[in-house]
C-alpha cells in the first residue's frame, strides 16, 4: 500500500501515552500531525517532541493535534517524557503512539531498510478532519525537522481550503496568494471582488 497525497490515511488501534485509541476517532473534526522518530532516549528525537510541546498553542490555533511515534513501549515513551520535559524546559501531554513491533510504522511506510531495518525515518503526515493525507514529508535520522515549515504548510492548506487558492513559493500568512487556473476570470470576480494583478494568464496575485 503506498500512502499519497489525497488517499485516506489508515486507521489503526494502538496503545499510546495518553491511553488506547482509535487514530480516526482520535482524529474526529480536527486536523492533525502525526509525526515519527527513530526510538526514544535519542538527541534529535528529544528536541522534536520538546519543541512540538512548545508549540501547543500553535497547533490548538490551528485546530491540530500532534501525535507522536516511535518503535518503543509506553513504558519507555514515559519515562522519556520526563527527560523531554527537563531537557526542553517544557510539558508534554500529546500522545505517543506505542509501536514496538513496527505494526504502524509499517502500515505507514515508516520504515526506510536502508536507514534502518527496525527504527523510523522522521515521516511527517498532515491530515485533514475528512481523514485525507494532506502533506508528506521525510526527513533522515540525522536531521531535525523544521517546525516553521510545518506550521507554514497547516496555515496553507487550511487558507486554500477556506479560500479556495494556492500559496507561491516562500508564502508566509499575510502575504500575497494565487487565483488557481481552474478558475475563470468571470468565475474570479465573484470569487475574489478585491481583484487580483495579473502577471501573466495564469498567474494573478491576490489579497486575502
Amino acid at each position: 500500500m503506498t500512502l499519497t497525497i489525497g488517499s485516506t490515511a489508515p486507521n489503526f488501534d494502538v496503545e499510546t501515552t495518553n491511553g488506547k485509541i482509535n487514530f480516526h476517532d482520535w482524529i474526529g473534526d480536527s486536523w492533525a500531525f502525526f509525526f515519527s522518530h527513530p526510538a526514544d532516549y535519542t538527541p534529535v528525537c528529544t528536541t522534536e517532541m520538546g519543541r512540538t510541546a512548545q508549540l501547543a498553542d500553535e497547533f490548538a490555533k490551528r485546530n491540530t493535534k500532534p501525535i507522536g511515534l516511535s518503535t518503543d513501549t509506553v513504558e519507555e515513551h514515559k519515562t522519556w517524557i520526563l527527560d523531554v520535559n527537563d531537557t526542553q524546559n517544557t510539558s508534554l501531554t500529546f500522545p505517543i503512539v506505542a509501536d514496538p513491533d513496527l505494526k504502524i510504522a509499517k502500515l505507514y511506510e515508516m520504515i526506510h531498510p536502508s536507514e534502518s531495518e527496525t527504527a523510523a525515518v522522521r515521516s511527517v503526515f498532515i491530515i485533514d478532519p475528512n481523514k485525507k493525507i494532506r502533506l508528506t514529508m521525510t526527513y533522515p535520522m540525522s536531521v531535525g525537522r523544521n517546525f516553521d515549515e510545518i506550521l507554514r504548510v497547516i496555515d496553507a492548506l487550511q487558507l486554500g481550503d477556506a479560500k479556495r487558492v494556492a500559496t507561491p513559493a516562500d508564502w508566509r500568512p499575510g502575504d500575497k496568494v494565487i487565483i488557481p487556473p481552474s478558475i475563470s476570470n468571470e468565475q474570479a470576480k465573484d470569487i475574489f471582488p478585491q481583484g487580483w494583478d495579473e502577471v501573466r494568464s495564469y498567474l494573478r496575485l491576490t489579497e486575502v
